[in-house]
């Protein structure tokens, strides 16, 4: 997050690179920088002479340096953008030439998503002395609720942790599925509103009752009708509820639990820590600890993984997926 404000600070200043390679994993900062540029580098009267998108599966390196040569035409700059570049990859290394020396007056911007340069060749080294280098990691798990929370702090908005995993467990780590979330809920819900398990649930559509959290809860506390109803409704709405989701939601839950066995300080302060949880959630793990010990949970996680493989067809004699999910968790609570 610091190195995307340098980044944005910098081009505020006027003090803009020749080339930005935004590249990586995580595809919500890449969009994030180049649309900045695209938005703010050159006004609105400049922009039809000035600023040129291309998509990597259209051009060549060739083609992006032909045009990023080009000097602009009654403005101070030009913006050369460059989507959808990592389609360009088996060449890429061909823009060392250009990356060496390149156009003062151009800002070529790279969208290289979802890939990284090898950055034991050269073109790496270059554009990171010439230019900028920007690399987007994918953020873990345990980080996306820190993200979630700052993200609608800035709208405005706070967060209810359940309401947090809620979205994390629905939609997974993409920062740009759950960005665009949040901004449906932002305009539906009036700023200052601390987000709830119901906003969730009326506006997004993820039940607040039946989903893994709720489930690995149940699960902690040994509710067998409550396991037995969600279950149920995981039968039923197979689409909304992928087994292999739920597994490994249940095996990271239990894993944590055995970590948590094994830790000599059980205080609040220590366990968040360790484990890389919200404390709001340590109470889970407190009960779930008394029902579990830790032999049983070692089992548990046996449990998980033979059910893992029969979810996908290993030693399931034609089980549903839905059967196998029962008899997981009548095996995990008995």
């Amino acid at each position: 997050m610091n190195r995307i404000k340098q980044i944005v600070d910098e081009i505020k200043t006027g003090n803009t690179k020749p080339i930005y390679f935004l590249m990586g994993e995580e595809a919500y900062y890449i969009d994030k920088i180049s649309d900045y540029i695209e938005n703010n580098i050159l006004s609105e009267e400049e922009k039809g002479f000035n600023q040129m998108v291309l998509y990597g599966r259209d051009v060549t390196i060739d083609d992006i340096v032909a045009n990023a040569k080009r000097f602009p035409m009654m403005a101070e700059k030009q913006v050369v953008i460059v989507k959808e570049a990592q389609g360009l990859s088996r060449s890429i290394e061909n823009l060392v030439a250009y990356a060496n020396d390149p156009q003062p007056t151009t800002v070529l911007v790279f969208c290289y998503k979802y890939k990284t340069l090898d950055k034991r060749k050269k073109l790496s080294k270059v554009i990171s002395k010439t230019g900028c280098l920007f690399e987007s990691k994918k953020l873990y798990e345990n980080q996306v609720g820190e993200w979630i929370t700052s993200t609608l702090k800035t709208k405005g908005y706070g967060i209810e942790p359940k309401a947090s995993i809620m979205l994390l467990e629905f939609l997974g780590t993409s920062l740009s599925k759950i960005d665009n979330e949040l901004e449906k809920l932002a305009l539906i819900l009036p700023k200052g509103t601390t987000i709830t398990a119901s906003h969730i649930e009326e506006n997004i559509g993820i039940s607040k009752d039946f989903n893994n959290f709720e489930l690995r809860k149940a699960v902690g506390e040994k509710q067998v009708v409550k396991v037995n109803q969600i279950a149920n409704y995981f039968t039923q709405n197979p689409k909304s509820n992928p087994m292999v989701m739920t597994v490994s939601l249940l095996n990271s839950f239990f894993t944590q639990l055995l970590m948590y066995h094994g830790l000599k300080d059980k205080g609040r302060i220590n366990v968040a820590k360790s484990l890389k949880i919200n404390p709001y959630f340590i109470n889970e793990y407190q009960s779930a600890a008394r029902n579990y010990p830790m032999r049983k949970v070692a089992q548990v996680i046996s449990l998980l993984r033979e059910a893992d493989l029969k979810s996908k067809g290993v030693g399931a004699s034609g089980m549903a997926q839905g059967d196998i999910l029962k008899e997981l968790l009548f095996k995990i609570m008995h």
